[in-house]
Formats: structure tokens, C-alpha cells, sequence
């Protein structure tokens, strides 16, 4: 299975949705998501796991670590390190998911583009996509911008980072709770985004499983795949049972035609 819906592309999972079975039992968790049809799955750490014995665990239920979660110090200090737990386990991308507070002002967002740059060529040296996964708050009106200048820190990262070296991961459910329009973003960048994360939006502005929410996905993954993006990670960042938040978002997103 997992070929049997008429999604163009291999379903994925971001596994910190199932963080806390991970926790229970990683490899049982692991097969679980294979048996319910997952291909693709990214990764949020490593669960204390070495990463050669990860990478025998997704061969084992025909999984590929897509991706994974990665602060700011593993993508620069700890660069080297990353890239060879990035070929172990098999990514094509390596995704910085997070700012911390001193960063989301107009100089700190100038600084970490060039930080996402410096780190972009060297992760493209290393055969592997480099890009940032928003939140919400990268979407708050910065203060102190000049005409023509970007507005938000999201519109900085996306004028300061080179196309090439830095590509973006947006963040289906955030872009929106942050008012940001993520079919604007894919019609001005197209080959920009190369993974999203598809995340439910309940009438309340709450997460909730994929397809039982507020979002057209018919027409926001069309736009998706338009734009050139090739990866599509459900995700739920606290859902009451976790594998039972896989199988409903795994079986709406496989009866999607795009």
C-alpha cells in the first residue's frame, strides 16, 4: 500500500506528532506508521537512538528519512556532525525549525539569513537541500522598516537567502494563525518551497486531525505542488492519540487528487 490513494506524492509524517510512542516504543511506532502506509517521515530528533541503527529500522518498513529537525547550533557549530547524520539516515533536507527571541527583529533576521546562507552552501556541498520551517511569529509586522523594505521577518528570510542555498518549509497551519496567505507565498516563490507541513486548523483556530478542519486542501496542496513542492508532512503538534491522528490524516491525504 501507501500507492493505493491517488496522492501524486509518497504521504509523510513530521514524527514529532508521535513523540510520546516514539518514546514508548520507537521501532514498534516506527512500523506502525509503515503498516498504516506512511513513505516519507521527518525527523524531530532521534530518541536517544543511534543513527546507523535508525536508518536499519526505516529500511526495515520501507520508510525514508525525508528530512529532519535541526536547531541553529547543529546547523552551525555542529554542522559537520549533521551532515553525516543527515547521509546515515538518508535526508534530501535538513530543515532549522526555530528562532529564538533575540533573533525576530529586523537585525536578527538580517543575521541568520546570512547564518541560513553560510549554511545552505555548505549542506549543497554536502549533496543535501537546506531550508527553515516557520512558526507563527515570523509573520508579525516588523517595526522600523524603510519603503520597499520586507515587512515581516519571513519576508526578510525569503529576500536575504539565496534560492538556491536556502529553500523554505512552510508551515500549513502557522503561516496561517500568523495571517500570512500561504497561496500568495506559492504563487510569488514558486520553487521556494519544496516540503510543507500539512497541519489542520479547527473553526476555534485550534490543531486538529487533518481534513476534519477549516482548510481547502484541495485547492492550497494543487498550489503547493504547482509551486514545486515535493514533500508533504502531516503533523499535529499534541494529539490525543497519536497513531489514531496518523491513520485519519494518512487516509485523508491519500484520497486527495491533485
Amino acid at each position: 500500500h501507501g500507492g493505493a490513494g491517488r496522492f501524486p506524492f509518497p504521504v509523510g509524517i513530521q514524527l514529532y506528532s508521535v513523540r510520546n510512542a516514539l518514546d514508548g516504543d520507537f521501532e514498534g511506532t516506527l512500523a506502525a506508521l509503515g503498516r498504516i502506509g506512511y513513505r516519507e517521515v521527518e525527523f524531530a530528533g532521534l530518541h536517544g537512538h543511534e543513527a546507523r541503527a535508525v536508518r536499519r529500522m526505516l529500511d526495515r518498513y520501507h520508510l525514508r528519512g525525508t528530512s529532519g529537525h535541526y536547531d541553529l547550533a547543529e546547523i552551525t557549530d555542529k554542522i559537520e556532525q549533521t551532515i553525516a547524520t543527515a547521509h546515515t539516515l538518508g535526508h534530501r533536507f535538513v530543515i532549522c525549525p526555530w528562532l529564538d527571541e533575540d533573533n525576530r527583529t529586523r537585525d536578527g533576521y538580517a543575521r541568520m539569513a546570512d547564518t541560513f546562507n553560510r549554511a545552505g552552501e555548505r549542506f549543497h556541498r554536502a549533496g543535501l537541500g537546506f531550508g527553515y520551517h516557520n512558526h507563527q511569529f515570523e509573520f508579525t509586522a516588523l517595526p522600523g522598516g524603510g519603503p520597499g523594505e520586507p515587512a515581516t521577518g519571513y519576508d526578510m528570510l525569503l529576500a536575504r537567502t539565496d534560492p538556491d542555498l536556502v529553500k523554505m518549509e512552510l508551515d500549513l497551519y502557522w503561516v496561517r494563525k500568523g495571517g500570512g496567505d500561504a497561496l500568495d507565498y506559492f504563487h510569488r516563490f514558486p520553487h521556494r518551497f519544496r516540503l510543507v507541513h500539512v497541519k489542520d486548523m479547527g473553526a476555534d483556530g485550534s490543531m486538529v486531525d487533518v481534513g476534519a478542519g477549516v482548510i481547502d486542501w484541495q485547492v492550497l496542496l494543487r498550489a503547493a505542488r504547482k509551486a514545486g513542492v515535493r514533500h508533504y508532512f502531516v503533523e499535529h503538534d499534541d494529539p490525543q492519540d497519536e497513531l489514531a491522528f496518523a491513520r485519519v490524516s494518512y487516509r485523508y491525504l491519500a484520497s486527495l487528487t491533485m
